[in-house]
Order: structure tokens, then C-alpha cells, then sequence
């Protein structure tokens, strides 16, 4: 069974910083691309950043120059750190894999378990 773990998130002002983590175990035989997505109340699942097998990165438009996303390929880690924060980037944080569990077999996506992130006033 693949698993996505994540750390971090919590409480913080506004304009503050705060970082999270997420690491895939199980039985992997490759991760393809890694990302986070946020989902506020009443509103979609949005992409918020991603990174490539090769380290290519995107964000959303919302987040660039504030939110920084990075991998640890031998931990099988990625990470986001999120600088200058915004009441509007309050949400719940999912990490999200594709994952290939054979050499045969398809990458599929996998899901943490999210972890919440609140930004006050």
C-alpha cells in the first residue's frame, strides 16, 4: 500500500510563514509528479503548486513569488514553503503523487490525508 503522509500546516498571522511536508512509503517504484492543492469551505480542489520528476515546477497564479515548492527524491519528500501569507490562502493542504507501484504498471494518483492551514487577520 502507497501512502502519503503530511507535516506541518497550522495557525498563523497574517504575513507569516509556514511549511509543509509530505513523504510517500510503501511499495514505489517510481513518482512521477508531486504537488499540493488546497480546497477552502464551499469551494474546489485547486492545484497550488506542483514539481516535475525532472524538477519542474508550476504554481498557481495566486501563490507565485510567495509559495516555493522542492523535493527530496531519495526521501521521496516534497516540500512547500509558504512565505507572506494571506487569510485568503486558509484551506485545507493535500499532497498529491503519481505513483507507479511496478515497472508495468500505469502511475496512478495518490492523496494525503490533508493538513490545515489558517491564516488570521
Amino acid at each position: 500500500q502507497v501512502q502519503l503522509v503530511e507535516s506541518g500546516g497550522g495557525l498563523v498571522q497574517a504575513g507569516g510563514s509556514l511549511s509543509l511536508s509530505c513523504t510517500a512509503s510503501g511499495i514505489i517504484f517510481r513518482i512521477n509528479n508531486m504537488g499540493w492543492y488546497r480546497q477552502a469551505p464551499g469551494k474546489e480542489r485547486e492545484l497550488v503548486a506542483g514539481i516535475s520528476s525532472s524538477g519542474s515546477t508550476n504554481y498557481a497564479d495566486s501563490v507565485k513569488g510567495r509559495f516555493t515548492i522542492s523535493r527530496d527524491y531519495a526521501k521521496k519528500t516534497v516540500h512547500l514553503e509558504m512565505n507572506n501569507l494571506k487569510p485568503e490562502d486558509t484551506a485545507a493542504y493535500y499532497c498529491n503523487a503519481l505513483i507507479g507501484t511496478t515497472p508495468l504498471n500505469p502511475v496512478q494518483p495518490y492523496w494525503g490525508q490533508g493538513t490545515q492551514v489558517t491564516v488570521s487577520e
